[in-house]
C-alpha cells in the first residue's frame, strides 16, 4: 500500500548492529579528518612554512591511502547507506591535492608574478572538473589524464626551484594533461608490477620525509632519486606498453 512503512530489515538493506554502524562512522570520521589536516597545511602555507605544509599534506595522503581499504573491508556503504563515502573522499581529496597546493604555487614565488594567479585559477578549475569526471579511472584502475596530484607537482617545484618561466611551462603542461587521455598508474590498485611500484613509492615516501626534515636542503643523490621515481610513476606504464607492443 502506498505510504506504508516497510518493516525493519525489509527496506533493501539488512539491519546492522550499533557496533558495525559505529565502526562505519569511524571510517567516515577518519576520511573527514583529512580536511582538518588540510586546514593545518593551509595555516602553515600562509606563514610560508612550506616543509610543514607538505608534512600535513603527507599525513593527509596517508589517511587517504588507508580509509578506502578500511571502508571496503567494513562494508561502510552497506552499513551506512545514507552517507556517501565517495563524495566525502572527493571533497577532501580536492582540497588536499588541488586547492592548498595551488595556493602554495601562487604565493610561493615559484611562478612569474603575472602568471601565478591565472595559473592558480586554472589549476583549481581544471582540478574541480577532473574530480567530477566519471571517467577519471580506467577499467584496470589507471588514472585517465593527469590525476590532479598538485601536491606532488608543487613538492617538485619547491625541491627543484626552476626558473619561474620553466616552472610556469611545467605547470601549464600538467594543466593540459588533465584532459589528455594518457594513462597514469595508480600506485596501489594497478596490479601490473605492483610490487615494484609499491617499493618505489615507499622509497619515495622515505626520501620525501628526509627532504622535508632538511627543509628541501638535500644533495643531488636524493634529488635525482626522487626525480627518477617520479619518471617511473608518470611514464613507466606507458613505456612498458610500448615495449610489449613492439615485441608483438
Amino acid at each position: 500500500m502506498a505510504g506504508a512503512t516497510a518493516p525493519p530489515g525489509k527496506a533493501g538493506h539488512a539491519p546492522h548492529g550499533p557496533l558495525r554502524r559505529l565502526g562505519g562512522f569511524a571510517v567516515h570520521l577518519l576520511t573527514a579528518s583529512g580536511a582538518a589536516l588540510v586546514l593545518l597545511a593551509l595555516m602553515a602555507a600562509v606563514e610560508g612554512k612550506w616543509a610543514l605544509m607538505f608534512l600535513w599534506l603527507g599525513i593527509a595522503l596517508i589517511v587517504d591511502a588507508i580509509d578506502g581499504p578500511l571502508a571496503r573491508r567494513l562494508e561502510v556503504s552497506k552499513v551506512l547507506p545514507s552517507w556517501s563515502g565517495e563524495t566525502l573522499d572527493l571533497v577532501v581529496d580536492f582540497v588536499t591535492y588541488v586547492l592548498v597546493p595551488a595556493y602554495a604555487l601562487v604565493v610561493g614565488n615559484l611562478l612569474p608574478q603575472g602568471l601565478a594567479v591565472p595559473l592558480g585559477i586554472a589549476i583549481v578549475v581544471t582540478g574541480a572538473l577532473y574530480f567530477a569526471d566519471r571517467r577519471m579511472k580506467t577499467a584496470d584502475n589507471h588514472f585517465r589524464g593527469f590525476p590532479g596530484l598538485w601536491n606532488v607537482a608543487a613538492f617538485y617545484l619547491f625541491l627543484l626551484h626552476p626558473v619561474p618561466a620553466l616552472g610556469s611551462l611545467g605547470t601549464a603542461i600538467l594543466i593540459v594533461l588533465t584532459f589528455v587521455p594518457l594513462r597514469f598508474v595508480h600506485p596501489v590498485r594497478v596490479i601490473r608490477l605492483r610490487w615494484l611500484t609499491l617499493t618505489l613509492v615507499s622509497l619515495w615516501g622515505a626520501l620525501a620525509i628526509y627532504t622535508l626534515w632538511r627543509d628541501f636542503n638535500v644533495g643531488a643523490p636524493v634529488t635525482i632519486l626522487l626525480c627518477v621515481i617520479a619518471l617511473y610513476v608518470v611514464g613507466g606504464d606507458a613505456a612498458t606498453r610500448l615495449v610489449r607492443s613492439l615485441k608483438e
